[in-house]
């Protein structure tokens, strides 16, 4: 992976690159699918597949009271594989994400069970004990030079052990604090939901064609106005689709209307845009990007190689630690096995299937995201027509192995190509 290609995934090359019109760069997009630059592609239209075949299967898929359950049941899922990214961009891996969260959860829930700790104080002590995780795998990593796979297996082991210790063998923690639990069981006031989603749109409208005129007033390479404008509209057509779908009355019983946005919604979608401007607008993000493409190189530019192999792993397990927080909310408590299991598994399967690379340098925070959307989908659509677990497993595993191929093709094409 080349320098130059992993600062085009950051999104910092558009100043190096020819003017284009709308037709030469929709040319040029095509082009660099062609090259193996798929990013999100494949997820994306995987995605609008499985959408299809469930909706045609079961007409309860697509209402909005199922709709409004698969953004909760993603929640956890997005989180977690958000934070994953930032390692895998890296070429590196963290098998104790999912424990790190289960740990940080039962750290949290403990302290309002236990110790009658304000629900931010708790969110607070959970994601600090999830950074802590971090910082010493990070260390560990970075310092001893410890292989990450050794390393987060180790604490994958070792984490398990805690949470046992913290709540005792078959024992569980209830989480019962109104705000914690309404995460995924209350919804956003339809008003504000709203307020909320146009006034979204209206910023990053106005942003988009703020950085638009200064790089023409600049005389730097700038995105075609045609594409400014489809991007601006294809994402206020999500945004305010989902928006008006999610405030409908979802309720089965008419006396009893539930309207709004799932509060779990927003989280992630703050989480997602901090994430993405951390990537994508700052010498930080630009340094993930650089070590992820060629260390050796990087560190030779004067970038401080082990502070950033480091800090992703801490802002992993803090993600983690979130991740962990919304799963309990969902489930309503924290047991021995939270964040144990498959979590880890499906969260690494989402960033892959979202399009991040496992080889390093190429990811972007959405590929999290959608690929989360894609595993939510997939135990969705089955649940709902009845198939057995093995089936549940058999497809998402067939689809992240798909995923893994799509990957190690288009890097081979890249490399042929000499896009990096």
């Amino acid at each position: 992976m080349t320098t130059q290609t992993s600062a085009e995934e950051a999104g910092f090359s558009s100043d190096q690159v020819h003017h284009e019109t709308f037709g030469e760069a929709v040319r040029t997009y095509l082009q660099r699918v062609r090259g193996g630059d798929m990013g999100s592609l494949p997820a994306v239209l995987g995605l609008a597949v499985l959408v299809a075949i469930f909706g045609a299967a079961n007409g309860t898929f697509l209402t909005a009271l199922n709709i409004a359950n698969l953004v909760t049941q993603a929640g956890a899922i997005c989180v977690l594989a958000l934070g994953l990214v930032f390692v895998l961009l890296l070429g590196d891996i963290d098998l104790s994400a999912g424990v790190a969260g289960g740990v940080s959860a039962s750290v949290a829930a403990l302290a309002i069970a236990d110790h009658s700790q304000n629900w931010l104080v708790a969110v607070v002590l959970g994601t600090l004990v999830g950074a802590l995780i971090g910082l010493l795998i990070g260390v560990l990593v970075a310092y001893l030079g410890i292989p990450s796979f050794v390393v987060t297996l180790a604490f994958f082991l070792a984490l398990q052990g805690v949470t046992l210790k913290l709540i005792g063998e078959g024992g569980s923690v209830r989480v019962a604090d109104p705000v914690l639990r309404g995460l995924t069981i209350d919804n956003v006031p339809v008003l504000w939901g709203w307020i909320s989603a146009v006034g979204i749109m209206v910023v990053y409208a106005l942003l988009a064609f703020r950085r638009y005129s200064k790089q023409v007033a600049e005389g730097l390479q700038h995105a075609p106005l045609g594409i400014v404008v489809a991007k601006i509209g294809g994402l206020t057509a999500v945004v305010l689709g989902a928006t008006a779908v999610l405030n409908s009355n979802r309720s089965l019983n008419p006396n009893f209307p539930i309207q709004g946005i799932p509060y779990v919604l927003p989280v992630v979608g703050v989480l997602l845009i901090v994430s993405t401007f951390v990537l994508t607008r700052t010498a930080y993000g630009r340094h993930i990007y650089a070590v992820g493409g060629n260390a050796e190189a990087a560190r030779r530019a004067g970038i401080r190689v082990n502070s950033i192999r480091v800090s992703v792993f801490v802002i992993c397990s803090a993600l983690a630690a979130i991740s962990g927080i919304i799963a309990a909310s969902n489930a309503g408590g924290v047991s021995t096995s939270s964040g144990a299991g498959n979590t880890l598994l499906y969260a690494v399967g989402a960033a892959v299937i979202g399009g991040t690379s496992l080889f390093g340098g190429r990811g972007r925070a959405q590929d999290a995201v959608i690929g989360g959307l894609v595993i939510a989908t997939i135990a969705n659509g089955l649940g709902l027509l009845n198939q057995a677990s093995y089936i549940n497993f058999l497809v998402t595993g067939g689809v992240l192995l798909l995923a893994a191929s799509v990957d190690a093709i288009s890097r081979r094409r890249r490399s042929a190509s000499g896009l990096g």
